[in-house]
């Protein structure tokens, strides 16, 4: 019954040509390591987000007078609610660190080049997809950090020459945030981002299968094939990776429910203490710092003292992001045979990255605002010399098969 079910629905849908193309015969490099597991997991976190945050509407009010007390209503009286909210609150952190994680994992071993280009652009715009839906689901609770971080962000936007007053006003919708704000936020962030988000993940497998997996070695698999045209170095994505997957699926989630029912605040970094309090446009809290993810593009935005300088600078720290594939001029793409000058380069990037995280959570301060100059430059440095070292550099030959 099932095996007539099953040619029936492939009679009118390709769901075993799916299945086969994208699982059972989609051959993947046999040498994957840790690192390739952040894939995975950022789709589980995304499932995460879209159930815990659909069941969140139904009991959230997207209103000025309301948004406060109904997620306080959600976190007392409803069932399970503390749950689901700290289920989605957590989640939204886990979301970038496994998206950071997996970004740097392309970074470390070339997944960017020839001929990847387009997943790394499909990836980037999934990551820009998100910084706007961890943006606009960060004024829902109507929080103090809330409402004043949103403040911050939206008022940047008036240092764009010519368009900038006209451009705040369009994104607020009033003159202030307002009800209208929290109301046009609540739609972006239910409806239209997540539709957009699904659609580029979509693209981005896709285009990620077109070309095949990169690995830790930066060789291509599809080089070497026996008579019958199956990679010798590959191996079904299924059953072997699934497996694989699934044990490092189920380590996250143990991680991931003791951050839930331990310390899903974080000591203020996943929640802050002042989104405990509701919005008070009279109030100023006496540190406003947006949350934690987006905390190293504020650091080098207040390293600039001109507004519109920190603008250029933030948006150039994303858009080198996008170039990336075409300022790395290597011969080899793994940073196992990189030269010692690109070894050098990722590792001061990583820690640079790092540091502005940390420095964009902290009170301005004049020695905070020299160290984010600082790393802010040795973050650049990666980018703009990239070109030179990679070229110039000696690299070691990689090997013809994976190892």
């Amino acid at each position: 019954m099932a095996s007539k079910l099953l040619l029936w629905i492939d009679e009118r849908f390709p769901l075993s040509k799916l299945f086969k193309e994208h699982l059972s015969e989609y051959y993947a490099p046999k040498n994957f390591n840790i690192w390739y597991i952040f894939g995975v997991l950022s789709l589980v976190i995304l499932v995460n987000q879209l159930l815990t945050g659909l069941w969140l509407t139904m009991s959230y009010q997207p209103s000025a007078e309301e948004a406060f007390a109904s997620v306080e209503y959600i976190m007392r009286d409803v069932h399970l609610g503390w749950l689901i909210r700290y289920l989605h609150s957590t989640g939204a952190s886990a979301f970038f660190i496994v998206i950071y994680l997996h970004m740097f994992r392309g970074i470390l071993y070339g997944s960017y080049q020839k001929p990847r280009e387009l997943v790394w652009l499909f990836g980037m715009a999934i990551y820009l997809c998100l910084m706007a839906e961890g943006f606009m689901g960060y004024l829902l609770p109507w929080g103090q950090m809330s409402y004043w971080g949103a403040q911050v962000i939206i008022s940047l936007f008036g240092a764009i020459p010519w368009i900038g007053e006209a451009l705040q006003e369009w994104i607020r919708g009033d003159y202030l945030i307002s009800g209208i704000t929290l109301n046009r936020f609540f739609a972006l962030h239910v409806i239209a981002l997540p539709i957009a988000l699904l659609g580029l993940v979509v693209l981005h497998i896709i285009a990620l299968h077109e070309v095949g997996s990169n690995n830790p070695d930066g060789i291509e698999i599809k080089d070497n094939k026996d008579n019958k045209g199956i990679p010798l170095d590959g191996i079904p994505f299924h059953p072997y990776y699934t497996v694989k997957d699934l044990v490092g699926v189920v380590i996250f989630l143990i991680v991931f429910c003791a951050v839930i029912f331990f310390f899903p605040e974080m000591g203020g970094y996943f929640l802050e203490h002042a989104n405990f309090e509701q919005a008070d446009n009279l109030k100023t809290p006496e540190h406003i710092a947006p949350v934690w993810y987006f905390s190293p593009f504020y650091a080098m935005l207040r390293a600039v003292p001109d507004k519109l300088g920190g603008i250029i600078i933030m948006g150039s720290a994303l858009g080198f992001l996008f170039v990336l594939p075409w300022l790395d001029r290597s011969i080899v793409r793994s940073i196992r045979y990189k030269g010692v000058f690109s070894k050098i380069a990722i590792t001061v990037f990583a820690i640079s990255f790092i540091a502005l995280a940390y420095l964009g959570t902290q009170a301005v301060t004049e020695s905070n605002t020299l160290y984010s100059r600082a790393f802010t430059i040795l973050y650049f440095a990666f980018f703009l010399f990239m070109p030179f070292y990679t070229r110039y550099e000696k690299t070691n030959l990689p090997p013809k098969r994976v190892t």
